[in-house]
């Protein structure tokens, strides 16, 4: 049985289990507390000498790690339904879309950036918020430019169904929801996110809905 190990409001954990309701893919999830620093344990470190999640054990022993890897994995070995388009220029931009997302908005709100703002630059919880709101400013006024001004925008970020760009939208539009970011700017992403969330696969990856939400 592939096991997910992973943290309920991990967005990383989260792309991944979108990626794998998807595909219709059976897993087993073995928590990994981020606030207790579960994933600096022996355990966690062996599976991911950065200490993160998500990983993904497969039957044969292999373990994956880095969400996006992942999925695009997921999407190689399992091709339907499809997370990237056939096209070239398509796959092009789903991944740019996907990316700004993934490789330059969240890794500056991450749970590791904020306890270390906190704990080691001594910021206390407004700056933390002022800092947080910023790069979700930043980067979703540039996804908003970006889907409402692309052709191939459609139900989706790209097209009428589900790709690796909505599998990264949709865990940060709930994280800038939880730190309660006003996204009354964004109309396009705020149509996409609730047509991803009227679909099952992405109900039930949400972090409410995992064993270990608290």
């Amino acid at each position: 049985m592939t096991t997910l190990y992973g943290y309920f409001r991990s967005s990383a954990a989260y792309r991944v289990r979108i990626a794998l309701n998807l595909k219709g893919l059976a897993y087993d999830q073995t928590p990994v507390n981020l606030v207790k620093g579960e994933q600096r344990g022996d355990e966690q470190l062996a599976r991911n000498p950065q200490g993160m999640v998500p990983s993904l054990g497969l039957d044969d022993g292999v373990v994956l790690n880095q969400s996006l890897a992942i999925c695009e994995y997921l999407d190689e070995v399992y091709p339907a339904p499809a997370l990237l388009p056939a096209d070239a220029l398509a796959r092009a931009r789903v991944r740019s879309l996907a990316q700004l997302v993934a490789c330059d908005t969240h890794p500056l709100n991450n749970l590791r950036v904020l306890k270390y703002l906190v704990g080691e630059l001594g910021a206390d919880d407004n700056a933390k918020l002022t800092w947080y709101r910023h790069w979700v400013t930043e980067g979703f006024t540039a996804l908003e430019a970006a889907l409402a001004g692309g052709a191939n925008t459609g139900d989706f970020c790209h097209g009428d169904t589900p790709t690796l760009a909505d599998i990264c939208l949709i865990p940060q539009v709930y994280n800038a929801e939880r730190f309660e970011c006003d996204l009354s700017a964004y109309p396009t992403i705020q149509r996409i996110a609730a047509n991803c969330r009227a679909l099952p696969a992405f109900a039930n990856a949400a972090p409410e809905a995992q064993p270990d939400a608290n």
